[in-house]
């Protein structure tokens, strides 16, 4: 996506939240850099913030998380309900938590602050800060407060298998933008025991990824880990490729399966990329495979469903009634690879059902 002057829309006016004078001046200075955005206002605090939200109506907020009098999860419950607002996420890495808390409750996606605080350390988030602003103007901002229930859920205790089971279906998923929020969705509704194993390729940083896992294992029926390289795959388990790194399968023995994680080639065009991880899927698991495209901008998965199809499996794409950004899943569809266009819940009914 550029962020050039050729847009002729008007600009994106967004609302900047964060408790710190010098974080809310950086940040304006570098969204005030793009002709296609205009900062109509500053907030120290959640309770301000409310106020200007209703004042100013702006189309987009950046939030941070800790802050005085209300913090970024209370502002975020009652914008959701009342006023919503995309909203993009700046906070360190050491709130890693947070921040999927924060997805969970109706924030779209996230930027990950420099653990050092300068005006050089900040400019490295410009591109991806201005992405991610300006991806707001094409959001299906209803999707988010029907998330925002998740945190009610309970959490699971996952017990480690006994032995490893050779999974009878395959299943690899890509996503992205609002890819967290869906997958804990998605995840938490499968049923405790199942045949299949589960590989996601998420776009994620790198030291989000563990968390993540993490989060979707106290959720998930499923044994939930970050993949690492040479990790053996069984029945009733799931892999997030770890941020930066590719993941692909390969063969064990006659009947098995592992993860390999290695570094992204100068190929790839997304990291962690899908299409990898599907063609490795498509190989191996021929009729077994079955592809997921989530919500994410982008066509990463296109290509690799593309191929699961042409090697006898299934493809289900996130319908657009559901998807936060329905790029994609859409991209995917074009293909014509994909079966099945469901919406969210439906996908962890298919997925629940396989293997009959």
């Amino acid at each position: 996506m550029t962020t050039g002057t050729t847009d002729i829309r008007p600009p994106l006016r967004v609302l900047v939240v964060d408790d710190s004078a010098f974080n809310r001046r950086s940040i304006t200075a570098i969204l005030s850099g793009s002709a296609q955005v205009e900062v109509v206002g500053k907030a120290a605090d959640g309770e301000e913030a409310l106020r200007l939200v209703g004042l100013l109506k702006p189309d987009a907020i950046t939030l941070d998380l800790e802050m005085p009098r209300m913090d970024g999860f209370t502002f975020l419950r009652i914008l959701t309900s009342k006023m919503p607002t995309p909203v993009i996420v700046v906070s360190s890495y050491a709130q890693k938590d947070n921040v999927f808390k924060a997805l969970e409750l109706g924030a779209i996606d996230f930027v990950a602050k420099p653990e050092r605080i300068d005006d050089a350390e900040l400019r490295s988030i410009r591109e991806e800060l201005l992405q991610k602003v300006l991806l707001t103007r094409n959001l299906r901002v209803a999707a988010s407060p029907a998330r925002a229930r998740l945190d009610s859920h309970s959490d699971l205790v996952t017990a480690a298998p006994t032995r490893v089971i050779p999974p009878r279906n395959l299943v690899a998923i890509a996503s992205s933008t609002g890819g967290p929020t869906a997958l804990v969705e998605l995840m938490s509704r499968l049923p405790r025991r199942s045949q299949m194993a589960i590989l996601i390729a998420q776009h994620m940083p790198e030291k989000f990824t563990r968390t993540f896992a993490e989060r979707l294992d106290r959720r998930c029926p499923l044994q939930v880990r970050e993949a690492e390289d040479m990790m053996t795959v069984g029945a009733n388990m799931a892999f997030v490729c770890p941020g930066r790194k590719c993941m692909e399968l390969e063969a064990a023995g006659s009947d098995g399966f592992r993860v390999r994680v290695s570094d992204p080639l100068p190929t790839d065009r997304y990291v962690p990329s899908a299409d990898r991880l599907f063609f490795s899927v498509a190989r191996l698991g021929r009729e077994r495979a079955v592809g997921v495209v989530l919500t994410g901008m982008g066509d990463d998965g296109a290509r690799g469903a593309r191929e699961i199809a042409d090697h006898g499996g299934v493809v289900v794409a996130e319908s657009e009634r559901t998807a936060v950004v329905y790029g994609m899943p859409g991209s995917a569809v074009r293909t014509g690879a994909v079966r099945e266009i469901l919406p969210l819940l439906d996908i962890a009914t298919f997925l629940g059902n396989l293997g009959g």
